[in-house]
């Protein structure tokens, strides 16, 4: 880490810093923090930006992976670094918006995903989505920034999150191809690169539509 990168606020370093510098107080959902090692290596492989350290991209991308980790992995938002826990919410495509006591109950796949014949939210709770994706992608449903099209105190950026369907969904059978999601966000942060509102805008079922339109469901035994 170079040294003006080290004097930048923790939650826009890279995701592994943060989780080193987490203290014992720390509330894990499995009891431990989590072990992004299998990850990086897809990520390495399947990414396709390479931002400078220290840039606004890279900046931005740490900010919302960091978000992402305390959001899946820490189960008291009041220990969330990357956003004003108080004023913190976030929505979707322009509809409802959601606190972080809502987040961290429900789960972003609940709270974003359309109710359709191969999911539904009120179906789920917070570790069944969390198990089904991950299910389907093993090695990580992955997220880069592409573009930051406006920077601070109102960030607007594009992204891309994608994965190898590589393990089952329900009873649909991998296809091993990359399926990819793309949106556009906008983000308020404070002086100090807190999130204190997110929107998200992207097709919020397309994903599901290509892990059931490729793969054959598994023939069930009975």
């Amino acid at each position: 880490m170079s040294e003006s990168t080290s004097k930048l606020p923790l939650w826009v370093r890279d995701r592994d810093e943060v989780i080193a510098n987490a203290g014992p107080e720390v509330e894990w959902r499995e009891q431990a923090p989590p072990d992004y090692t299998m990850q990086k290596e897809s990520f390495a492989k399947g990414k396709q930006y390479n931002h400078p350290e220290g840039s606004l991209e890279a900046l931005v991308q740490n900010l919302v992976r960091t978000f992402e980790m305390e959001v899946s992995h820490k189960s008291n938002p009041q220990q969330w670094l990357s956003v004003v826990t108080d004023k913190f919410s976030i929505s979707s495509n322009g509809k409802k918006a959601y606190g972080a006591e809502e987040v961290v109950k429900e789960g972003t796949y609940n709270l974003f995903i359309e109710p359709s014949e191969h999911y539904d939210p009120k179906e789920e709770t917070f570790e069944s989505s969390a198990e089904l994706f991950h299910n389907a992608f093993p090695e990580g449903f992955l997220w880069e920034v592409s573009e930051v099209i406006s920077g601070p105190p109102k960030v607007v950026f594009k992204w891309r999150h994608w994965g190898n369907f590589t393990g089952p969904y329900r009873d649909f059978e991998p296809t091993g191809k990359t399926i990819e999601v793309c949106g556009i966000s906008v983000a308020n942060v404070t002086e100090d690169l807190k999130i204190t509102t997110m929107e998200h805008y992207f097709d919020n079922g397309a994903f599901l539509n290509d892990l059931t339109a490729g793969g054959c469901p598994f023939h069930k035994k009975g």
